[in-house]
């Protein structure tokens, strides 16, 4: 299946992978109508997208005749091509400031995740450890007492981290009770009007269909 021909925004998504599910947040949370069609992993390809990538990967979203991919740029455009609410700061130092949090996320958190996605044979249980006691050490941090992530508006860094931590029981990964401030700021996350929409059939049954 391929997008229609039509001037509206339209996306390929992975149904279950991270970086599709965090571009889908952004979309939920903008209030932005879009075409969905999901790709699923091993199946059939849809025919223009490795012409719209050259990767033939997703997410890949379609703007009328833009084409981009990659996860965080797709996610900086659609902050960007619609402003409201926003979800990045305005002035550049605060701006810069949190495009380095999200940096650390992806790479101490989402990165191993996303291992775990990839279904790596090697060293299971580490990786798993490893971000069990990550999180775990970074609990002050979701004990600010913010509604959200160092911040009491839902910001970008809300839109990366959600997808991990709805992830960690499918993998699981289970966070100590000393964890607590990380499970509660995620039970926050997930009530919201706007997460439940970003989840595909796929994500919600890694909750039991929650």
């Amino acid at each position: 299946m391929a997008l229609s021909q039509r001037s509206s925004i339209g996306l390929y998504s992975d149904p279950s992978a991270l970086d599709s599910h965090r571009v889908r947040l952004v979309l939920a949370e903008k209030g932005i109508a879009v075409e969905i069609v999901e790709v699923a992993p091993g199946g059939a390809q849809p025919e223009d997208l490795a012409d719209l990538n050259p990767y033939a990967e997703t997410p890949t979203l379609v703007d009328r005749d833009l084409a981009l991919y990659d996860a965080r740029v797709i996610c900086e455009y659609l902050d960007e091509r619609f402003p409201h609410p926003p979800l990045m700061p305005i002035d550049p130092v605060s701006r810069a400031k949190a495009k380095l949090v999200i940096s650390r996320i992806d790479r101490d958190w989402c990165r191993l995740i996303q291992r775990l996605e990839d279904g790596e044979k090697k060293g299971v249980a580490k990786l798993k450890r490893d971000l069990g006691e990550s999180l775990a050490a970074s609990a002050d941090v979701f004990a600010t007492g913010t509604r959200f992530f160092l911040s009491d508006e839902l910001t970008m860094m809300d839109c990366v981290l959600a997808p991990v931590l709805w992830r960690l029981p499918l993998h699981g990964v289970e966070l100590p009770t000393e964890a607590s401030a990380v499970t509660e700021y995620a039970d926050r996350l997930f009530q919201r009007e706007t997460f439940q929409a970003s989840l595909t059939e796929s994500e919600q049954a890694m909750r039991g269909g929650r």
